[in-house]
């Protein structure tokens, strides 16, 4: 009542006007000329209820404004010495529960008689329940040591005090409860109650005893009651859809199994052959299945080489990347490739000997301009890039079976010898070759290479084994000084038998001719045994004719050299103008054009 009363004070009243206000009639207008009389206009309720709330008699009506001053002093100062003021004199008749003059006693009678206990029986409760457990509890009734706030209860002997557990370490963080939490759960058996929604401990209900724990008095319901149609629809689906894999799987292994249609077929699967059974079954499955694979991993033409009639001798497989050449990327000059010390000769000196042949591990983008600079001549036969090797377990490998030659008469020589991890015994793995100019281990092995070729090896993978993995130049050089020297003893010991002088020889060197005889071995311009007397051993007077041979490639190339290079490059500018022609002949065809 007193804030009430005090906002109806504090309201802001109208302040007098110094000008004559006019009446309401006088600001009435009157838009309507008709004089003619009219029935009184009948009061709508609205205005009924307005006119008998104004008759009321007002319960309060403010006399002056409060007084802020003495209200505040009234708050700080005892009620006993406020004095009584007309409003508050009026309190008394209308509420008498707001009488100032009303003792503690007054004020602690019952003031109604309903059900609910009256003021004074409250305050009765509130004190009679204090004194009880400040009676009962006497931890409570005064301050307490740490000590005895932490000691455990013993008062009563009925229920066991568990012991106090240290407090956690949270130093170094929370500690986990996952291990306590999940073991728990797992050792500790699961009972499936039905919700106790009045939470009395007397109404649990016990567990079911039934063997799918369904059922609506115990247990859960069982799964196909939470189950809607759109999931048993989905399920339908899956199982129609895994029978229909199902037969479609069985339907194309038995179809892929099938014998073989042709007898190239079954040549080209020996591990595969025609016929029923499982197992045969399965190997043809397997060989129809990775053939689309083998696309991506295996060469891209079975015969990497052509066939020639005849065939070569010999051929030599050589690795482009750190054995022939070396590149290398610097910051002030970008990428840059040197020659290995001695290819040139390696090359054109082997050539006579050998179809050589370059197989890198680079792509054709990459490798083809290092090889047409690093030969120019075309002296080596036939370049093979990444296109020509197969793809095994992250690996480039250069497969010799590909070649279209005969593995006892090929030599790969290589840097890694993951890249002949299939031939090992047609290989020889070389270090790296890092740039370094006084390297001579790519030259060292020309004596050897030309030893095979010329001495008819039938089998040249018994030669390289039968170095057992020694450095080839240097184990060669070492068997070839140890020959030398019993050649040299078997020489001086048929000069000490033979006479020195025959009537024979003196007639045909006077006359200036050479006798030969029957079934001797011609090498260049003497026979074997002419060079046996001049203390020539037979691989000497093989590599003396090789060397003029190699003196007359170069003499040739040093002179025509420019003329072959002008020639070559005509002939590829022909081809590029054959296949540009061809292309547009086939585009103009395509959109229906006449062909010239």
């Amino acid at each position: 009542m007193l804030p009430r009363a005090a906002g109806r004070a504090l309201r802001v009243r109208a302040a007098p006007s110094p000008f004559p206000r006019a009446s309401t009639s006088q600001r009435i207008r009157h838009y309507s000329k008709d004089d003619r009389p009219r029935p009184p206009k009948k009061p709508s309720p609205f205005e009924e209820e307005r006119k008998k709330f104004a008759d009321r008699e007002q319960t309060w009506k403010p006399s002056h404004p409060i007084n802020f001053a003495v209200a505040k002093e009234s708050f700080e100062r005892p009620a006993a010495s406020i004095k009584p003021t007309p409003q508050s004199e009026k309190f008394p008749k209308d509420q008498p529960d707001y009488d100032t003059a009303a003792t503690s006693e007054r004020n602690r009678v019952p003031q109604s008689d309903g059900a609910g206990p009256s003021i004074t029986e409250q305050a009765k409760v509130d004190q009679h329940a204090q004194e009880y457990y400040h009676k009962a509890q006497e931890e409570f009734s005064g301050p307490q040591s740490t000590e005895g706030n932490t000691a455990p209860i013993t008062e009563g002997a009925e229920e066991p005090v568990a012991p106090i557990q240290p407090l956690p370490d949270l130093r170094q963080g929370i500690p986990s409860t996952f291990e306590a939490e999940f073991f728990a759960e797992k050792s500790a058996p699961k009972a499936h109650h039905a919700v106790n929604i009045t939470e009395d401990p007397s109404k649990e209900p016990e567990p079911s005893t039934g063997a799918t724990g369904g059922g609506r008095e115990g247990g859960e319901l069982p799964r196909s009651a939470y189950e809607t149609s759109v999931d048993r629809r989905r399920n339908r689906m899956a199982n129609y859809a895994f029978l229909v894999g199902t037969l479609f799987g069985i339907t194309g292994a038995v179809y892929l199994g099938r014998n073989w249609e042709t007898e190239e077929e079954e040549k080209s699967h020996p591990d595969a052959p025609s016929g029923w059974g499982f197992k045969l079954m399965y190997n043809r499955v397997k060989a129809r299945i990775s053939e689309p694979l083998d696309y991506l991993t295996e060469p891209t033409f079975p015969k990497l080489l052509p066939d020639m009639d005849p065939a070569p001798p010999y051929t030599l497989v050589l690795s482009l990347e750190d054995m022939l050449v070396h590149s290398e990327w610097t910051r002030e000059h970008g990428w840059r490739t040197a020659k290995r010390p001695g290819v040139d000769y390696f090359l054109r000196y082997l050539s006579q000997y050998y179809e050589l042949v370059i197989f890198t591990s680079l792509p054709y983008a990459t490798a083809e301009p290092v090889i047409r600079k690093l030969d120019p001549f075309r002296v080596v036969m036939w370049p093979l890039f990444r296109e020509a090797t197969r793809y095994d377990k992250g690996e480039y490998v250069k497969d010799l079976s590909y070649l279209n030659r005969d593995l006892s008469k090929v030599i790969l020589i290589d840097t890694k010898s993951s890249h002949a991890k299939l031939q090992p015994t047609n290989s020889i793995i070389l270090k790296p070759w890092k740039g370094a100019p006084s390297d001579r281990e790519l030259v060292s092995l020309i004596p050897f290479l030309e030893y095979v070729a010329t001495m008819g090896i039938t089998d040249v993978r018994s030669a390289i084994s039968s170095f057992d993995g020694k450095p080839i130049p240097q184990e060669f050089a070492r068997r070839e000084a140890i020959a030398r020297e019993a050649f040299n003893a078997q020489l001086a010991e048929e000069r000490a038998k033979r006479p020195k002088h025959s009537a024979g020889g003196w007639l045909m060197g006077a006359l200036g001719m050479k006798g030969v005889g029957q079934g001797q071995l011609i090498v260049g311009e003497q026979s074997a045994a002419e060079g046996f007397e001049q203390g020539k051993m037979l691989q000497d007077q093989i590599r003396e004719r090789g060397m003029k041979q190699y003196e007359a490639m170069e003499k040739e190339i040093r002179e025509n050299g420019e003329k072959w290079l002008k020639e070559l490059a005509e002939e590829e500018k022909k081809l590029q103008e054959e296949s540009m022609k061809s292309m547009k002949s086939g585009m103009v065809g395509w959109f229906g054009g006449k062909k010239d």
